[in-house]
């Protein structure tokens, strides 16, 4: 069992911030569609310098898009080559993490210092609020950062403008010890840049002390959030993309990486119903909110309802929170990704840091901390709830390999319908 705040048996002290709590998408809100356009123009055109001729893929205006049809293998050049195998960690050296805040475990890095005591290092974690800020201080060379946790719907800005180096796979064998799909992924062929972190699913989470009805035995669990039953108890996620998607898959419609203008509407009509129905509240802090009882309903990440049991009133059981995602695999699911930057001063202890991470004991307590699953191999439901990372009643939460081959990805999506999009959630978030 793992000691960490978290983890079986431990009381919680984190700061309230959900893993994506600033995300780059929740940050773009507020920035009004003309400027958006531009600034996501400027990014494409980074990301077509640099994936040069050797990407293979799907473009769309010049911007390589990674998708399950299309596949992309990021080219690999001379001028950002990979460092050379069989090299020693560098003796003395501070490896620079840049990471969202809360998204790894304090231990695990007193663990990794430990481990190379003898070649003097040290570990120092630097923490963003959003991708996009993210990217731009990276960009910017200040900090010489090692590793840093982006989403793979990052990868084209980061391979393009070469952020990123390609990662020295003897480094790093225990990248055996993860799910097949992610040593040769979509978004990164032959894992060439990335190596996994974190996956999770996007459901509809309930406390049924405010909401005794099964959720997740309607014929349409995404439409409780429109029912005015549950007027002032629902909330949705402050992430434009995942609550838009959302939007779709409860009308039937499973591209929700869209570019057609009337589905594009029907998503801003519907906000527009569900705001009337129900005026839901738009947040990342469920996994406070709901154990709370400060909201009964909710679009949920599943990292952030098994993170929920920990701020439960003292003495509520688990057994009030419940979550629904999709039994067959087809919702939302996605994953986030550890690369090493071509900024660092530390490449072989970043590799290292990886392979640690990689460690199925490592894992397993990262997880314990930040309740955010690893795809492990041996890592399987019964196992989790059995060594109590998950209670029983949120078993649902378990993310499973074959939801990567049925489920929905969301995309990075060209400059112009990123702006489309935008644009309506601009408008309900004006009238949330």
């Amino acid at each position: 069992m793992t000691d960490q705040p978290g983890g079986p048996g431990s009381s919680r002290f984190r700061s309230p911030l959900s893993r994506r709590a600033f995300l780059q998408r929740a940050a773009l809100a507020g920035i009004g569609a003309p400027a958006l356009v531009g600034l996501l123009d400027a990014c494409a055109s980074s990301s077509v310098v640099g994936a040069g001729p050797g990407a293979t893929g799907a473009s769309a205006g010049g911007l390589v898009i990674a998708s399950p049809d299309n596949p992309v293998t990021w080219p690999i050049s001379d001028s950002n080559p990979p460092i050379p195998a069989g090299q020693t960690p560098e003796r003395g050296g501070v490896l620079q993490i840049y990471n969202y805040s809360d998204y790894l475990a304090p231990a695990l890095i007193k663990a990794f210092v430990k481990k190379y005591e003898s070649y003097g290092i040290d570990v120092q974690v630097s923490t963003f609020n959003d991708e996009e800020e993210a990217i731009t201080k990276i960009r910017s060379g200040k900090t010489p950062y090692d590793i840093y946790f982006p989403s793979y719907d990052a990868i084209s800005k980061l391979v393009g403008a070469q952020l990123i180096r390609p990662l020295t796979h003897e480094y790093l064998p225990n990248i055996d010890n993860v799910w097949p799909q992610f040593k040769n992924p979509w978004y990164d062929g032959e894992w060439r840049y990335t190596v996994p972190y974190t996956i999770y699913t996007t459901g509809i989470g309930w406390n049924t002390n405010l909401v005794p009805d099964d959720i997740g035995a309607l014929d349409n669990p995404y439409a409780a959030l429109w029912d005015p039953k549950y007027a002032g108890k629902t909330a949705v996620l402050d992430d434009y993309h995942t609550t838009m998607s959302v939007v779709l898959l409860k009308n039937g419609i499973t591209d929700i990486n869209t570019a057609n203008p009337e589905q594009i509407q029907l998503i801003g009509k519907d906000l527009s119903a569900l705001q009337a129905a129900t005026s839901p509240r738009v947040t990342i802090t469920q996994y406070n909110d709901l154990p709370l009882g400060q909201i009964g309903l909710s679009m949920m990440w599943s990292g952030d309802i098994v993170n929920a049991q920990y701020y439960l009133p003292k003495g509520a059981s688990p057994k009030i929170l419940s979550y629904w995602f999709p039994q067959d695999g087809k919702g939302m699911v996605d994953n986030d990704l550890m690369v090493v930057l071509n900024g660092g001063k530390c490449p072989v202890l970043a590799h290292e840091f990886i392979n640690f991470m990689l460690d199925e004991k490592n894992a397993l307590k990262n997880f314990g901390y930040i309740g955010y699953q690893p795809p492990q191999n041996k890592l399987n439901p019964d196992e989790l709830v059995a060594d109590g990372f998950v209670p029983e009643n949120l078993k649902s939460a378990t993310v499973l390999p074959e939801f990567f081959d049925v489920g929905y990805r969301l995309l990075e999506l060209p400059p112009p319908v990123m702006a489309q999009w935008q644009q309506v959630w601009q408008q309900f978030k004006a009238g949330s």
